[in-house]
């Protein structure tokens, strides 16, 4: 008898704890993350439109990354154009100092012609021929094609300046 009611107690017992534990006790709190999604306005693409890019005398056009190196550039820019006496190197790219560092995010990229990017945080790069390394892209020369960048660019020493269109 004794065996039995301590069973009954045992089994009430546990009845009343999952009970405790049925969908009457709170739930856990859930917190919800939103995520505002990037979208690209119109002025934004006027903006990105507006950086003008010189070779010497001639203005190419470039499609720009969407990253916080090109945005900083952007800054750089914003007021006065940057101007950056560039110097051959390798048979296959101008290289030229931008006078301060920007943020950075490179990568082991292998170039083409016509690729503009980062090295080291603080040189442009542009490229009229071809290399691998670790490289930050900023953006890409469209309408050029190989051969007249090597013209552009693989003749001696050039500047570049970057700028608000029609500076």
């Amino acid at each position: 008898m004794k065996l039995h009611r301590n069973l009954r107690y045992i089994l009430i017992s546990g009845i009343f704890l999952l009970s405790a534990c049925s969908a009457s006790a709170p739930a856990p709190e859930t917190i919800s993350v939103e995520t505002e999604k990037e979208t690209v306005t119109e002025t934004e693409t006027q903006e990105e439109e507006d950086m003008e890019f010189r070779i010497d005398e001639t203005v190419v056009e470039v499609r720009w990354e969407q990253n916080a190196s090109v945005e900083a550039l952007r800054q750089l820019c914003k007021d006065a154009p940057v101007v950056i006496d560039m110097e051959m190197y390798g048979g296959f790219e101008q290289v030229g100092a931008l006078g301060q560092r920007i943020a950075r995010n490179d990568a082991q990229t292998v170039t083409e012609a016509g690729d503009i990017v980062l090295y080291s945080g603080d040189q442009i790069v542009v490229f009229y021929g071809s290399n691998s390394w670790a490289y930050t892209r900023l953006g890409h020369i469209t309408d050029r094609t190989p051969e007249e960048l090597r013209q552009l660019l693989g003749n001696g020493n050039v500047r570049i300046t970057i700028g608000k269109g029609s500076e």
